[in-house]
């Protein structure tokens, strides 16, 4: 066990900056020639697939084809589309995030059902379709889809990272906490509003016990609790958004800008920053980031306060339903 995590700590190379969604295109195509017919038969599939949306997080089987039913070089060329669209960090988050299967496995003494290779790839229409692709890396505590259209337009959305467990507490990996800046970062700015005597951050002394957008397709409107971006300082402001970038830059720099852009159009003034729960670490909480456009979820409060969900949703662009619709719209 301790040799498969450590080689799944290493599988990922450094990101490539300069890549493009032409690259992309040709690594998804590369990847799906390197399969057999009954390969192929599992992870290529239409666009308009209802799989395509079926955001899931929890353990089980998946649509596409798992890393289990894959070759070497075939999981080397599935990680190339990782690195074709993630960060360095991003990558090493996902790494990391697979590895803890094995520990589950080894605490929970499941290891049909915590397996480090149960992770799916499914591609989604013909890779390089200007009139709309997408691709999905899935399984336990990771869910990433990306849809293309036009060639150059990009969604990122939904994105799921969660770990169980947030710390780890035994074995060589002792003290490991994956998402540790999601739940930092957070942590501070919210100890720093309650501290200027800002305590309408603090919505709920209780944490609810999941993400309130939970494995839901469409993502809607939460209620608008804790405090206005407006009424925090500038450190409090550039705390804020330097948490919302922990989210955006799980992505290649020049995705994440472009999603930072976004948000900051659709006014940072709007934004919502609220927590519930505890503020020391170890006590369940959970938080929310709310725009115009988007939510910021996180959550820990499961296996006593170990066990961190946080998601990243587009209100429109979720699955690029803003962008394929804008290109039905243009075509006709």
């Amino acid at each position: 066990m301790k040799n498969l995590l450590l080689a799944l700590f290493l599988v990922l190379p450094l990101a490539a900056k300069d890549s493009q969604p032409l690259l992309i295109a040709t690594t998804a195509e590369q990847f799906l020639n390197s399969l057999d017919a009954t390969q192929r038969n599992k992870a290529a599939l239409p666009l308009a697939h209802d799989e395509r949306e079926n955001f899931r997080y929890t353990p089980r089987d998946r649509a596409g084809l798992p890393f289990k039913e894959m070759t070497e070089a075939q999981r080397e060329g599935a990680k190339m589309l990782l690195k074709a669209t993630l960060s360095e960090k991003g990558q090493f988050k996902v790494t990391q995030i697979m590895g803890l299967e094995a520990i589950l496995a080894e605490i929970e003494k499941r290891p049909e059902v915590r397996d480090p290779l149960r992770y799916f790839v499914a591609i989604f229409g013909t890779p390089g379709d200007p009139k709309g692709w997408g691709w999905r890396f899935e399984g336990h505590h990771v869910s990433l889809n990306f849809t293309y259209v036009e060639g150059k337009k990009v969604s990122l959305t939904p994105s799921f990272f969660g770990t169980n467990p947030g710390e780890v507490r035994q074995g060589p990996l002792t003290g490991l906490r994956i998402l540790a800046a999601e739940e930092d970062l957070a942590r501070t700015l919210v100890s720093s509003l309650v501290a200027s005597g800002k305590n309408e951050v603090i919505f709920s002394p209780q944490a609810p016990a999941e993400i309130l957008s939970g494995e839901l397709r469409q993502a809607t409107v939460l209620d608008p609790v804790g405090i206005l971006s407006t009424a925090l300082t500038e450190a409090q402001r550039s705390g804020l958004l330097q948490l919302i970038s922990e989210y955006t830059g799980r992505y290649r720099k020049d995705l994440a800008d472009a999603d930072m852009a976004k948000i900051e159009a659709a006014g940072i003034d709007k934004i919502r920053f609220g927590w519930a729960g505890g503020l020391k670490l170890g006590e369940p909480y959970y938080y929310r980031i709310q725009g115009p456009t988007f939510l910021m979820e996180a959550c820990n409060v499961q296996n006593n306060a170990n066990h961190v969900h946080a998601v990243w949703r587009d209100f429109e662009g979720d699955f690029g339903r803003d962008l394929l619709g804008e290109h039905i719209k243009q075509e006709h």
